[in-house]
């Protein structure tokens, strides 16, 4: 008797405690319905790779400005890194832990749009948006007739020259009306050359990226696409104006110094400030920093990169943002970049970061077409950009890791010739793409 009491009195107990915890439920989901926020609001994570205290801001700025007038659909800002956001987008999409709004670079997507990671747009963006950025740009996030993020904000590479030094050489200075040609560059860089000193200072701690997006104004390619949507590398004659350049400046005229050819563009600041060189190719984004580090009385500007026989073409990698594919909240991830991308958000984020924006609105506002600090010469440039020439090869961090960069390093150098450099980009390469394309 006392055994079945004791059941029973178990089995009231445990009922009990189920019907308990069933009601703690239903008030947990109804808390959290939606993706975590009170009363059944969204929440989405935007994970931001803003960096300078001016782009972080702003974008903080905007969230808040979106959560005040969202109070369903919340943004929680997120704060990434450009130099782990590849890895650390892979492991959070394998994990399922993804952010809703991802800010990436279109040279970055490719293997994530392919594999499934990341939302196709289309459909998902306002027509105000989608008609805005130019279809040149849309290219860029374009992969295999799917958009996989949207193009915003782009970074021409630019000469920042010391002024005074150009000014009492008394060469020609370009404007993007007129500028240099890469022949007339060389002759140029040769004049502002002296004893202890170099015209040109090219920072290719990275080189190919730099190399093949400033060759598009020679023409060059270098990827070609065949009629069964396979790419092969080709190196024409096109493709050899800019390394030649750079190699026989280094090498034959030593009017620009073979030490910056391992650095990065900040690394070469303090030479270039100390009158060491007189121009430094580098993103229209560093003039931030030189803004802030060039010392009291040093004067700079900004001019166009040469022009070949394309003219002041080149190739950029926009910064994007993506909606993950994994994301519940797909509609609402996507009305939040439509937010973000407004012509007068847009120019805020252009303006924080130093770069330009891809929108044809935001383009013409009137910040960004003064002559102070350059803006209207990067401005100007704007209608020549192009996706970057390996914007859809599937394969190219392994050909550009393996590959292109051990080659361009060693050229540039003069530790091989140029038919070497072809041998390796095309040969080796083709190998590496091939396995990629089966």
């Amino acid at each position: 008797m006392r055994t079945s009491l004791l059941v029973c009195t178990r089995q009231l107990v445990r009922k009990r405690l189920l019907a308990v915890l069933a009601v703690i439920g239903l008030l947990l989901t109804s808390c959290t319905a939606g993706g975590g926020g009170p009363r059944g609001a969204i929440t989405l994570r935007f994970q931001s790779l803003a960096w300078q205290q001016e782009s972080v801001t702003a974008n903080k700025e905007l969230v808040k400005e979106w959560n005040a007038a969202h109070p369903d659909v919340k943004v929680e800002y997120v704060q990434g890194s450009w130099d782990s956001v590849h890895d650390q987008l892979l492991t959070s999409f394998e994990g399922g832990e993804a952010p809703d709004i991802i800010h990436d670079a279109s040279d970055d997507l490719a293997d994530f749009a392919y594999g499934g990671y990341l939302a196709d747009l289309r459909g998902l963006l306002s027509e105000r948006l989608t008609s805005d950025i130019p279809r040149r740009s849309w290219e860029a996030a374009t992969f295999g007739g799917g958009v996989y993020g949207v193009p915003f904000l782009q970074e021409p590479r630019v000469l920042i020259a010391d002024a005074d030094r150009l000014k009492k050489s008394g060469v020609r200075v370009p404007t993007p009306e007129r500028p240099w040609s890469w022949g007339e560059f060389r002759t140029i860089v040769k004049r502002l050359s002296g004893k202890g000193t170099y015209g040109v200072a090219w920072p290719l701690k990275e080189p190919v990226s730099a190399t093949l997006n400033l060759s598009l104004s020679a023409g060059g390619r270098l990827f070609h696409r065949g009629p069964d949507g396979k790419v092969t590398v080709r190196f024409d004659e096109a493709d050899a104006v800019v390394p030649r350049t750079v190699h026989d400046e280094v090498n034959t005229d030593g009017s620009a110094s073979g030490a910056t050819l391992g650095m990065g563009g900040s690394d070469t600041l303090p030479g270039f400030f100390g009158g060491r060189y007189a121009m430094v190719p580098l993103g229209f984004s560093y003039r931030q920093q030189i803004a802030q580090q060039a010392p009291e009385g040093f004067h700079w500007q900004v001019l166009p990169a040469p022009a070949g026989a394309d003219g002041l073409t080149q190739g950029v990698s926009p910064q994007t943002l993506s909606v993950a594919a994994d994301s519940p909240h797909k509609k609402e991830a996507a009305a939040f970049v439509d937010f973000l991308l407004r012509p007068k958000n847009m120019v805020r984020l252009a303006l924080g970061d130093w770069m330009l924006p891809t929108g044809s609105r935001a383009l013409e506002d009137p910040a960004l077409h003064t002559a102070e600090d350059g803006w209207a010469t990067g401005t100007a440039l704007a209608s020549h950009l192009r996706p970057a020439p390996a914007q859809s090869v599937r394969g190219y961090p392994e050909w550009k890791d393996k590959v292109a960069t051990p080659a361009f390093q060693e050229y540039y150098s003069g530790a091989i010739g140029l038919a070497e450099l072809r041998r390796r980009l095309v040969r080796d390469g083709n190998l590496v793409l091939a396995r990629y394309q089966r």
